[in-house]
This record gives structure tokens, C-alpha cells and sequence, in this order.
């Protein structure tokens, strides 16, 4: 009695969980043909409390697995919705929004979400440690896959046409195939040889200590929401072109800002959650290895998938823009972030040129980039 009275309790408590409420709403709105942007923003509510479970469930498989996989496992089930908005863009032939989308998931975990941890973190605590190895790690893979990323831009740029040549086609398949390899390297270092590299150095004072959930019932709702977050996902990004055209915003601000941020808030908001729990190695690996395993495993998947699905091959030809903001996202990301030390105004500077590359992104004209 006293257990369910607690379960109700915590129901009814004012929290995060009350978003569920819009789960049903979008399917009520998307089934009775409401207009696009209500669509969109109940759907991009939705995801928020869906996102919140999946940072729970991999919080808890962490304490069985290590900081390392921890971080790995909710990159990956965090990336999910991310995978499948851009699955469904692909299939819908809109490149341009799948490519702006891409960059600005990468973006919003090195600046936004790196940003926001250090924020709340260091407002908690007055700083933070974290394994300096590891960082310079992350940030070399990082500045690895953007300037991997830059070699097709070049070459459209300087030998490219109107469209897509066959040598072009074969470039992008070819670098996909060695990222994704370079990308599985990456999973044997960290996890197979060199585990060290990404030890904790977290202070064990200062973590908060809770009974973990039984590892069935972690994996069940870890499955479970992804599932969940990966349908509402489809309904998000199928209301996201119109929404754009009705609000005045172009589909590279609505993939770079929009379906990125939304896309990755389960990564995000574990990240945030680690972080003001002064787990901070774990919050990094899941901010910086999520954005590690987009530019390496995602996006050379997308250009294989369009292979099959789809009007054409997808290239990872970045316009100028969204080339400059992942160079200068990447550089600033290491460092800030470099020395192994995080406190609340390192925080507010990458929140800060997160903020500057939103802007130019929503005012500057398609045709410039």
C-alpha cells in the first residue's frame, strides 16, 4: 500500500514526466491533419520526457558497464532519433536538411550540451575534474572526422558539376567505407586495449550514491524508449519542412537548430544530469563521444543507406557555413575543454558561441551557403 501510494505520489508531483501528456496529443493532432508547426512542437515535447528515460535507464546500466560503455551506450541509443529523422529526410530526397542536421547534432553536443553540463556542474560544484586523456582523445577523433567531412565539400567545390559525378559518388562511398572502419578501430581502443585512456577521475565524495536499477528492468526501458523516441521522431521530422516554410525559416536553420537539439536531447539531457551529479567523465564521454560516433558512423551510413533508398546518392557535401561552424565548434570544444578542469564560465563561453553560430544560421540566406 505504502509503495503505491509513493508510485502515485511521485506521479503527481509536478516534473519532466508530465510531457508524456503529449505523446497522444501529437498522434491526435497528426491524425486529425492540425497544422504543421502544432505538429511539430507537441512532437518535439514529447521526445523531451522520452529523452529523460533513456538518460535514466543508461545512468543505471553505467553502474554495471563503467563510465566508458555507459557513455557509449547512450550516444548510441541517444543518436537513435537522430538516425531516424534523418532516415526519413533521406527517403524524402531532402539532402540538405539530413547534411545541415548532421553538423548541427555535432554541434549542439560539443558546444550546447558540453556547455549547459559545465554550467550546471560548476554552478553545483566550485570545479570539476575529469581525465584530460581522454578529452584530447575525443577532440583528435573529432578534428579527424570534420576534416574527413571537408575532402568531398573540396572536391565538389574545385571538380564538381551541376550534379553529382560518378567519381564523386565513388569519393563519398569510399571515405564512408573508412570511416565507418576507422569508427570500429575506435570501439576496440576504447573498450578492448586501452580502457585506461577513459578512467574516471571524478571524486568519489561528491557523487551521489543510489541503489541502481535491476539490469533487466535498465535494458527493458532503455529499449523501450528508443523505440518510443524513434516513432514520435518520424512524426517530428514529417511536419518539419512545412513548419519551416510556414514560420520563414529555412531548412538549414531547421535541421541545424530544430531537428538536432530535438533529436539529441536524450544525449543531451544525460549529459546535463552526469554532470550536476559530478559524474563528469561520464558526461563527456556522452557528449563527445556522441559526436564522435555522428561524424563517424552516421553520416557514412546515411551515404551507404542512400544508396538503396531515396531519389540519389546522399554526398557529405557541407556548404561553407556549416563547414566553418564544425572547424571552429571542434577547436574551441578542445580548448576549453583541454585541461581537465571544467567550472561554470567555461560552460557559458561554449554556450555562448553556440548561441553566435544559431544566429548567422538563421539569417543567412540559402543561396549564400
Amino acid at each position: 500500500m505504502k509503495k503505491s501510494n509513493s508510485i502515485l505520489k511521485s506521479i503527481l508531483t509536478p516534473g519532466i514526466h508530465w510531457l508524456f501528456a503529449f505523446i497522444p496529443i501529437t498522434l491526435f493532432l497528426e491524425y486529425s491533419h492540425s497544422s504543421a508547426p502544432m505538429i511539430f512542437f507537441s512532437a518535439a515535447l514529447s521526445i523531451i520526457p522520452i529523452a529523460r528515460l533513456i538518460s535514466t535507464s543508461t545512468e543505471n546500466l553505467a553502474t554495471y558497464t563503467g563510465d566508458a560503455v555507459g557513455g557509449l551506450l547512450n550516444a548510441t541509443f541517444g543518436n537513435l532519433p537522430e538516425l531516424i529523422i534523418a532516415f526519413v529526410a533521406l527517403r524524402a530526397g531532402l539532402h540538405e536538411m539530413v547534411l545541415a542536421s548532421i553538423a548541427g547534432a555535432i554541434l549542439a553536443n560539443l558546444l550546447l550540451a558540453l556547455g549547459v553540463s559545465f554550467l550546471v556542474g560548476g554552478i553545483k560544484f566550485h570545479y570539476q575534474e575529469y581525465n584530460s586523456t581522454s578529452i584530447r582523445m575525443y577532440s583528435s577523433m573529432m578534428m579527424i572526422a570534420v576534416l574527413s567531412l571537408m575532402v568531398p565539400s573540396a572536391f565538389n567545390r574545385f571538380f564538381g558539376s551541376t550534379g553529382f559525378t560518378e567519381a564523386e559518388n565513388d569519393l563519398n562511398i569510399l571515405l564512408s567505407i573508412s570511416l565507418l572502419a576507422a569508427y570500429g578501430l575506435y570501439l576496440v581502443f576504447m573498450l578492448k586495449t586501452h580502457p585506461d585512456f577513459f578512467k574516471s577521475e571524478s571524486a568519489e565524495g561528491h557523487e551521489e550514491h543510489e541503489k541502481p536499477w535491476p539490469l533487466p528492468k535498465a535494458v527493458g526501458f532503455l529499449i523501450f524508449a528508443s523505440v518510443l523516441a524513434a516513432f514520435m521522431s518520424e512524426v517530428l521530422v514529417g511536419a518539419a519542412e512545412e513548419t519551416g516554410e510556414v514560420m520563414g525559416m529555412s531548412s538549414i536553420f531547421i535541421g541545424v537548430v530544430f531537428l538536432a537539439v530535438i533529436g539529441g536531447a536524450a544525449e543531451s539531457i544525460s549529459a546535463i544530469v552526469m554532470a550536476s551529479k559530478n559524474k563528469v567523465d561520464l558526461s563527456i564521454g556522452i557528449a563527445l563521444g556522441s559526436s564522435i560516433q555522428i561524424a563517424l558512423f552516421i553520416a557514412p551510413l546515411l551515404v551507404l543507406l542512400s544508396t538503396f533508398i531515396g531519389p540519389e546518392q546522399m554526398n557529405l557535401t557541407f556548404n561553407r557555413a556549416l563547414l566553418g561552424a564544425l572547424f571552429l565548434g571542434v577547436i574551441l570544444a578542445s580548448m576549453i575543454s583541454g585541461d581537465g578542469r571544467s567550472n561554470w564560465y567555461k560552460g557559458v563561453q561554449l554556450i555562448l558561441v553556440y548561441l553566435i553560430l544559431g544566429m548567422m544560421f538563421y539569417f543567412i540566406p540559402e543561396t549564400a551557403v
